[in-house]
Parts: structure tokens; sequence; C-alpha cells
């Protein structure tokens, strides 16, 4: 193939990321070279086959979007496993922990809300998580001086000691987690999920409260570039 031509395919490409990124800050060309491997097609691969040979009917009823979220449990329990023995020897006890703590080292301080918020977790669940934390003397929590119904929470200096000598451990539970990936695939997929993570976020922040049949039909009407998942919507 001529320079040209590979010149010109790479500016459509460009124009094409362009219009679909979505993110919350400019692109870098990290992000463009995630989407060119990602459209790039699939490479031959070895997969382990799950479905037995009874009642094919369900096998061939499972398309292709019902595995890749399929996949997505899958790979969080692996990922689950993994974080278990990096936290076998902290303070910190469990993969939610450890979130809600990386996610405080990087503001002075927050409501619980917007905490809970940030981290995708249903309020109960996470004010479990902030309790457990503050009993371990991780986090310290204080009134918000603008809102007397909410209340702030900030990491403790001993949050940060115990967060720092954790970090280490999790960067080994990321190289883990990507396995046999190559380079360029690495970029390829945190590319898509960031995108998926900003659009499931947009879902989760405004239309939680909506059936299944409802936000599959937003989700249709983003596709088809109809509507975007804003605030105005």
């Amino acid at each position: 193939m001529a320079s040209k031509e590979i010149l010109k395919q790479l500016i459509d490409h460009l124009y094409e990321f362009d219009s679909q990124y979505q993110g919350n800050e400019d692109y870098t060309m990290t992000d463009f070279l995630g989407f060119l491997n990602a459209s790039q097609g699939n490479q031959l691969h070895s997969t382990r086959e799950l479905a037995g040979g009874e009642e094919e009917w369900v096998r061939d009823n499972q398309d292709q979007n019902t595995e890749i979220a399929r996949m997505l449990v899958f790979i969080h329990r692996y990922a689950v496993i993994y974080f278990k023995k990096a936290l076998k020897e902290s303070t910190i006890n469990t993969l939610d922990e450890f979130s809600f703590l990386i996610v405080l080292m990087t503001y002075p301080f927050l409501t619980k809300t917007e905490l809970i918020n940030k981290l995708i977790m249903e309020k109960t669940s996470g004010v479990e998580v902030i309790k457990r934390l503050l009993k371990q003397e991780l986090i310290r929590e204080f009134d918000n001086p603008n809102d007397k119904r909410s209340v702030m929470v900030a990491i403790t200096p001993k949050g940060k000691q115990e967060l720092s000598e954790l970090l280490p451990k999790m960067g080994l539970v990321g190289s883990v987690v990507v396995g046999n990936l190559k380079p360029t695939e690495i970029s390829s997929l945190s590319f898509l999920l960031q995108k998926l993570d900003y659009h499931h976020n947009d879902i989760f922040m405004n239309y939680k409260s909506l059936g299944l049949e409802e936000l599959f039909q937003k989700t249709e009407d983003l596709k088809k570039g109809d509507k975007r998942f804003d605030n105005n919507n």
C-alpha cells in the first residue's frame, strides 16, 4: 500500500475517533492508538468452551453482546481473586476499601455521597465501606461547612501509609490481570473500557431508575446518534 493511501486512511480514522471520543479531557496519542488497534479486527486466539451439548438452542441464542457481558463478569471475578492475594497482609481488607482510599488520596476531601457515586456503589453498600474505613482510622469524617445535611470524609495519614505500602502489589495485580495481551491490545482494551465506563457512568448517575427496556432504548438512540447521554435528556 502506498504511503499516501496509508496517510489518507489514518486521517479518516482520526476524524472517526474525534467524532466518537467521549472523555472528560482532551484525548492523547495513546487514546488514538488504542482506537486504531480496536478497529483493526480480531486475531485468532485460544478460547475455552463453556457450553455443553444439551439444549443447543440456549447456546445458539447467545449473541456477541451477551458474550461480552459474561466475559466482563468473569474477568472481574479473576481480578477479585488476585486482589485478595495482594490484600492478604494489609489492614485494607477489601477491593472496595482500596478503591475508596485511592480516590480519596487524590482529593483533599469529598462528601460521602460524592465518594460513593464515584465508586459506582449503592448508598447502603457504600456507607458500610465508609464505616469500616472509619473504624480502622484510615479515613476521618467531619461536618460540611457549606451544607449541614452532608458529611465530608478525607484520608488520614494512616490511610496514606497503608495505601502507599499496598500500591506496588496492586501494580503486580494489574500486570497479572492483563495477562497475555500484547501492548497494542492493552491500549485497545484500555480505550474501549474507558469508552464503556463513560457511557455507563452517565446511566448510573442519571438514568439508573429506568427499567431495562428503557435503558436499552436509550442505548439504541445513542448508537443512532439521535441523542446524547447528557444531563439535558
